[in-house]
């Protein structure tokens, strides 16, 4: 096949995701390849309602991140992001992980909370390359978080740093769901949670395991759901309007 040369692969690039990645395309292909992807997958997902879906045939993609502060705006970064699907109640084998350089130093408090070192971090793949690989694992799947205020934000400014995009993805927090469905309660945080749930605590601020652990507290979590005559995806979301989802 005949190499279309640096205009045609900018306009391919153009025709994929926009001016972004075809004016970057200019100074860094591979990089253009992926903002291109990110922002065709942002597209897909924005065409997709996912109301009617059954909650129990759902696939969705429980993640978690974990990050060098709390302020995405204020110069904090994505240090790691795991990954699990689900199907239903149903905890998959399938897991996505990575470690993401966040080109600073992380902070000791963090090092000591995650046991990620600068070292691990230095070497870890860029952030354009965890998003991609992340989103590639995700496809056009709802997603699962616990507190997902944070890590929404983080996403959010990832997305945009790298591909001036926003997060599209239908997104559930069992943080809400918790507030929902045990109003009583005094925390609602994930140890609190697991414990009220009975979730085995294996390891806790790994983004793989605390992934596994709030898909297997979501799996727990979809029985009094059901109990309370919630069948699917658009009527849990009526119910936790009040929550700020």
């Amino acid at each position: 096949m005949k190499d279309p040369g640096p205009a045609g692969r900018m306009w391919r690039l153009y025709k994929m995701g926009g001016l972004t990645p075809a004016i970057t395309s200019m100074f860094d292909s591979r990089n253009a390849q992926q903002m291109a992807f990110i922002r065709s997958v942002m597209k897909e997902q924005r065409k997709n309602s996912l109301y009617d879906v059954q909650l129990d045939t759902l696939e969705a993609v429980v993640f978690d991140l974990e990050t060098t502060g709390f302020s995405p705006y204020n110069g904090d970064e994505i240090l790691s992001i795991g990954a699990i699907l689900v199907k239903g109640n149903q905890v998959c084998e399938e897991t996505f992980y990575t470690l993401v350089n966040p080109k600073r130093q992380v902070p000791e408090e963090i090092v000591t909370l995650t046991g990620i070192t600068n070292e691990m971090a230095g070497q870890a793949p860029d952030l354009i390359d965890g998003l991609k690989g992340f989103l590639e694992f995700v496809s056009n799947r709802v997603l699962i978080a616990h507190g997902s205020g944070h890590d929404k934000h983080f996403l959010n400014s990832a997305l945009w740093k790298t591909s001036k995009v926003n997060l599209s993805h239908r997104l559930l927090d069992t943080m809400m769901i918790g507030m929902w469905l045990h109003p009583k309660q005094s925390h609602y945080d994930l140890d609190s949670m697991l414990d009220l749930y009975q979730v085995e605590v294996l390891q806790r601020h790994h983004a793989l395991e605390d992934s596994i652990m709030t898909a297997h507290l979501w799996a727990k979590m979809l029985k009094d759901i059901a109990a309370k005559d919630i069948t699917n995806l658009g009527d849990l979301y009526a119910h936790l309007s009040h929550y700020g989802t």
